[in-house]
């Protein structure tokens, strides 16, 4: 397709590694208070490797993450993530069907509730504790 291109491994963990990335989307099992990612490891799963979300996290100038709030097995925002995490850094923003959360140094920051959806509804699905933003968006 036009202005489409395709390139090998190596060529794309140079881009990465290189710090020539901006924005890298990626989806999670955990994020906890310090806003540290966890998405590499899935529980009871063969694991062939860690993959390149390692080089994404701590490479990338915006790290977003998109996932759903909670999994079967419970909360996926939480005190402090259960599963092994992908880095030390913060992610910038967090995603879910339910809301837009910020990570900062104070902690984690509910920014938006997507429409129909209510703080209180947001904040029991959630196992970590959130600030709720004076300027919060209730999408209607």
């Amino acid at each position: 397709m036009p202005g489409a291109c395709a390139f090998d491994s190596a060529f794309s963990f140079g881009l990465i590694r290189g710090g020539h990335l901006d924005l890298t989307v990626l989806g999670g099992l955990e994020v906890d208070e310090r806003g540290q990612l966890a998405n590499w490891m899935v529980p009871g799963r063969m694991v062939p490797g860690m993959g390149g979300a390692m080089d994404l996290v701590t490479g990338a100038r915006r790290v977003i993450v998109a996932m759903t709030h909670r999994s079967p097995g419970g909360a996926k925002i939480v005190r402090e993530c259960r599963l092994p995490i992908t880095s030390v850094r913060r992610v910038d923003l967090v995603v879910t069907e339910l809301a837009v959360i910020r990570p900062t140094p104070d902690g984690l920051v509910l920014a938006e509730t997507q429409p129909g959806v209510s703080v209180d509804e947001v904040i029991a699905a959630t196992e970590a504790r959130l600030i709720v933003a004076p300027d919060l968006v209730a999408r209607r």
